[in-house]
């Protein structure tokens, strides 16, 4: 379980494709501190790492991952928002991120606010994911804040610490991004048979 909370970005230095599968070198602040087999948040994908190295992590993903995220589009170079999953005696400064993608949506606008920035998203909503005003949203990892939330769009506001410390420095329009939906939602939505 994560908290949508990013503790570091990191540069893909390698790509590896065996089969299906890709494994991706990582080189970031706190990949010396992790452990084979720890779960870590990737653009908000959970990917379990395999190997590691003088500042750097391996994870693989597969083919399933690769279609339903962004991580297909990774390139040597790209940066990655990553998290290390929530210690149970820690706080809980973000929302329930469970680290599964749902969908992506594609960024149709960016707006400088002199301060802060505005980002617009679209989905496809035909696959039955929604959101609600004032709710929670995972986007790359990052827990954020929706609003305008239409039927297969929404925005949100980012401030300038997490405007820098993440991807969205990097994000421009037309760039995929990958989505988690509030994980409540997706159980009231279940319950009142919506799914």
């Amino acid at each position: 379980m994560f908290t949508g909370i990013i503790e570091a970005t990191g540069v893909i230095t390698e790509l590896h494709t065996e089969g299906t599968n890709v494994t991706f070198s990582i080189e970031s602040p706190i990949s010396h501190e992790l452990k084979i087999d720890q779960s870590v948040s990737h653009n908000g994908v959970c990917l379990t790492v395999i190997a590691l190295g003088d500042g750097v992590h391996q994870v693989t993903a597969i083919d399933e991952t690769l279609k339903k995220s962004n991580l297909g589009h990774l390139q040597v170079g790209s940066l990655v928002n990553l998290e290390r999953c929530m210690q149970a005696n820690g706080r809980f400064d973000g929302h329930i991120v469970q680290g599964h993608v749902d969908q992506t949506a594609i960024c149709t606008q960016i707006q400088d606010e002199n301060g802060s920035w505005l980002f617009d998203f679209e989905y496809d909503a035909s696959v039955g994911n929604i959101t609600v005003e004032k709710g929670s949203i995972c986007i790359n990892g990052v827990s954020l804040t929706v609003f305008n939330s239409e039927a297969s769009s929404f925005r949100v506001a980012i401030i300038p610490y997490t405007y820098t410390h993440t991807t969205f420095s990097q994000l421009k329009v037309g760039d995929s991004v990958n989505l988690e939906f509030d994980i409540v939602g997706k159980y009231v939505k279940r319950l009142l048979g919506q799914a």
